[in-house]
């Protein structure tokens, strides 16, 4: 019976253990992630709030390894890190924001900011506070054999259950690429277009002219 209880005890000890390592990575990677949220929307520098969201990014795809969710991990790191956030930094570079303008808009902004920022945490608060997201409510999923393929699972229930959805984010998306490449065509004072109609009209006789240099003073007319 001892040796029994004390393998129990083990038992308990190396779940409790595991249990409290996987909170601890929890909560530093959520406290990177909150902190990485609020430089992104505080920082002053448009570039370097790209790069905290870069952060972000990366703090919550390490979350979902926690959940064993790796394809969306690395979906999220190759995805929107690798690609989507050079996209923002080319958008940003080429929209060429004035820095300028946008703080002195900031303080006319700060109190309705402000009090949309109340609401919405608020809100959260009520949620949060409303007892359906307890241990009791939403345990922690099961672990799952090393065979189990969370792809294919997530692409059967896209393909499936949530295939209108599925379909309609992507149509949304068409119109945020649409959108911003209707950013950059804009036209500015500045900026130098190029005309493709009249590059393919040019002629010969538009650019290029033939002049007689003499080679020497005898050859002069």
């Amino acid at each position: 019976m001892r040796v029994r209880s004390r393998v129990r005890v083990r038992q308990t000890l190396g779940t409790a253990k595991t249990v409290t390592f996987l909170q601890l990575i929890f909560y530093i990677f959520a406290t990177v992630l909150v902190g990485a949220s609020l430089m992104v929307i505080t920082v002053r520098n448009p570039v370097r709030a790209a790069l905290f969201l870069v952060l972000a990014f990366f703090s919550a795809a390490c979350l979902w390894l926690t959940l064993e969710a790796e394809f969306l991990a690395i979906t999220l790191v190759l995805v929107y890190v690798g690609a989507v956030m050079v996209l923002f930094l080319f958008v940003i570079m080429m929209l060429d924001v004035n820095i300028a303008q946008m703080r002195a808009g900031f303080a006319r902004y700060l109190p309705l900011g402000l009090i949309v920022a109340v609401v919405m945490a608020g809100e959260l608060t009520l949620v949060m506070l409303s007892g359906e997201f307890g241990l009791q409510q939403a345990p922690r999923p099961a672990g799952h054999a090393a065979d189990y393929s969370n792809t294919r699972a997530l692409g059967e229930v896209i393909y499936t259950d949530y295939v209108f959805a599925f379909e309609l984010a992507a149509l949304i998306l068409l119109v945020a690429i649409i959108a911003a490449i209707s950013l950059t065509l804009r036209r500015r004072p500045q900026t130098r277009n190029q005309s493709p109609k009249d590059q393919v009209r040019v002629r010969k006789q538009d650019r290029l002219r033939v002049v007689r240099m003499p080679t020497s003073p005898q050859d002069k007319p």
